[in-house]
């Protein structure tokens, strides 16, 4: 009848941060561990989620242990451990009931300097969690690489230190990087405005465009061209002086 259903893959095959991951293959990791009877591995909120049937204290220690045997892509952020895995009538392991994994900071709660209080919030923003303490490890919440690059751009912003993804890394809770921040975290060096030339030079991509304009003899190739229907009274006036304000603010809406 023209109607298609969208049903989803064949096989359960994931994608995570742009990562194409088999889940079974990090099942079979944390089967390889010991203390494991059973595990399953899902992805929630573009994130892998493991559960696991077996000794709670080896749950702890999974996501270290998963560390040497699979790449950090593979690893799950958090790591779930039940008393049994929920199952369908058929007797398979019934996905849709396994819980939401509960993500909580909180360890080490005793703030020595406002700066570690700072660090404790951006984290626990960025983690999306309640709240993080001192001793809280930034990837035991579920912090991976993409997290860690919007960690460093918003404690660049909050605090105007100079900090590196790699810092995160390095020192993955808060009070380590509070401790490299103030050995070697710098400040940011204010934008100052240079002097400006009668003609800029040319970027790459620009010097490109141009070469090929050359050879094609110009044309609107790469023009993108947009239409937008407006309903109802139109104020031209209003709408032409916007323009120009876009145009002015934005300097490479003039370039030529």
């Amino acid at each position: 009848g023209g109607v298609l259903e969208f049903v989803g893959r064949v096989d359960d095959q994931v994608k995570v941060r742009g990562f194409r991951i088999e889940p079974g293959e990090v099942e079979s990791a944390l089967l390889g561990c010991s203390g494991v009877e059973r595990a399953v591995v899902v992805a929630r909120n573009d994130r892998l989620a493991a559960y696991v049937v077996g000794d709670a204290l080896v749950g702890r220690h999974l996501r270290k242990l998963l560390g040497g045997r699979l790449p950090d892509y593979m690893v799950p952020s958090v790591v779930v451990v039940l008393d049994e895995l929920p199952v369908t009538d058929n007797g398979k392991v019934d996905r849709s009931a396994l819980p939401k994994p509960q993500v909580s900071g909180g360890r080490g709660r005793s703030i020595h300097s406002p700066r570690e209080d700072i660090l404790c919030g951006i984290f626990a923003e960025i983690l999306d969690v309640p709240s993080v303490g001192i001793g809280d490890d930034f990837f035991d919440l579920g912090g991976h690489s993409l997290l860690a690059t919007r960690l460093v751009s918003r404690i660049r912003r909050v605090l105007d230190v100079d900090v590196e993804v790699r810092s995160i890394f390095e020192s993955s809770t808060v009070a380590e990087l509070a401790r490299a921040l103030a050995s070697g975290g710098r400040t940011r060096p204010a934008l100052v405005a240079g002097q400006r030339p009668a003609a800029l030079p040319l970027s790459f991509a620009q010097r490109r465009l141009w070469l090929l304009n050359r050879l094609e003899d110009g044309g609107g190739l790469y023009h993108i061209p947009l239409t937008i229907r407006l309903l109802g009274d139109l104020d031209r006036v209003a709408l032409r002086a916007a323009l120009r304000d876009v145009v002015v603010r934005h300097e490479s809406l003039r370039t030529v």
